[in-house]
């Protein structure tokens, strides 16, 4: 807990500005990874099309029936509700998050091509508390969803903080209420909550002309000496362990599972289960939660792989089922303080 005063020194100075000179991965007008680009060229891309062997995946799925996400928490505790794809409502310290809300049909440019969603997000989006901060990862269609976004604006007009050079999108679509981060700098939302935007492994683009020009991460929320960490979208990198070293022990983890395969073409930018559970260990986290499968196709492997493949590897591993959960769509899972 910290002041009055200095919470609004705080607000006021807003993030610190990086040194100079800038660090590694700012170059010129483009982000880049310290291990190397995660995104693929064009004649990559295209060996994938011609060369795909993509498994089934159902038209339409329903969602079983859960609880609404609750009105009330004792202190301390998280309830972390999962609504699809790498979207979770974050409850704690009275504080209600997003994270990379998306409720479209579809997830592409002006959502009319791209993937079509194969079950429903798991709360209706009127059905959720009053939201006050929305985390964004980065700019990749199926994370940042204008249209979700215009929608949460007129009902509750949501601090969005996001990485580098990611508000001139959104303020052309009329959405001004943003905070920009480079990694490791942090923002605080309230006097009892801090947002860090952490590193990750990955790439942006919105269109062919603009690849790299805005930063991705993921984000460490700090709240009544719990902390929550939301990896966005990375492939398994040397990150994890630097995140584990600055904030571990971690106490809820939400790490993507899904949107593996092929290995040859998203190693870099996307983890599979092996990978994701190798990334619970290094951050070190109590409970991580799984994300990023089950609800629009982008790759080839089958819509229930994941979670089988996470079976697998917790096993190698060493972690219990209950250490790495796979949430149902539109479950809610509290983390007691005492947890």
């Amino acid at each position: 807990m910290i002041s009055g005063l200095s919470w609004a020194n705080k607000l006021l100075a807003g993030p610190k500005a990086h040194a100079d000179p800038p660090p590694p991965h700012h170059h010129g007008k483009r982000f880049r990874n310290p291990a190397g680009p995660a995104g693929r060229g064009l004649m990559q891309q295209l060996k994938w099309a011609v060369s795909r062997r993509r498994k089934p995946w159902p038209k339409q799925l329903a969602n079983p029936p859960w609880e609404p996400p609750p009105r009330h928490l004792s202190p301390g505790t998280i309830a972390a509700t999962f609504i699809n794809q790498s979207t979770f409502l974050l409850q704690v310290d009275g504080l209600n998050l997003l994270t990379d809300p998306v409720y479209s049909e579809r997830v592409g440019p002006w959502n009319l091509g791209g993937p079509r969603r194969v079950r429903p997000p798991g709360v209706p989006l009127e059905a959720l508390p009053p939201i006050h901060c929305v985390l964004l990862s980065h700019n990749h269609y199926d994370h940042l969803d204008l249209p979700t976004l215009k929608r949460l604006s007129r009902l509750w007009a949501p601090l969005i903080i996001t990485g580098l050079r990611n508000s001139a999108l959104l303020s052309r679509h009329g959405l001004q209420r943003v905070i920009e981060l480079d990694w490791w700098q942090t923002h605080w939302v309230s006097p009892s909550l801090q947002v860090t935007y952490v590193p990750a492994q990955h790439f942006s683009c919105r269109s062919l002309h603009d690849r790299d020009r805005a930063l991705w991460g993921g984000f460490l929320a700090e709240a009544s000496r719990r902390r929550i960490y939301f990896a966005g979208d990375t492939g398994y990198a040397a990150h994890f362990k630097e995140i584990g070293r600055r904030f571990g022990p971690i106490d809820l983890a939400l790490i993507p599972i899904g949107a593996y395969e092929p290995r040859w073409f998203m190693h870099k930018a996307h983890m599979n289960p092996d990978e994701a559970v190798r990334a619970h260990l290094d951050v070190r986290a109590r409970l991580s939660l799984a994300m990023h499968f089950g609800t629009f196709r982008i790759t080839d492997e089958g819509i229930d792989d994941p979670i089988h493949a996470l079976d697998l590897a917790r096993r190698a591993h060493g972690v219990a089922p209950e250490q790495f959960r796979v949430p149902e769509f539109g479950q809610t899972i509290l983390v007691p303080a005492s947890g």
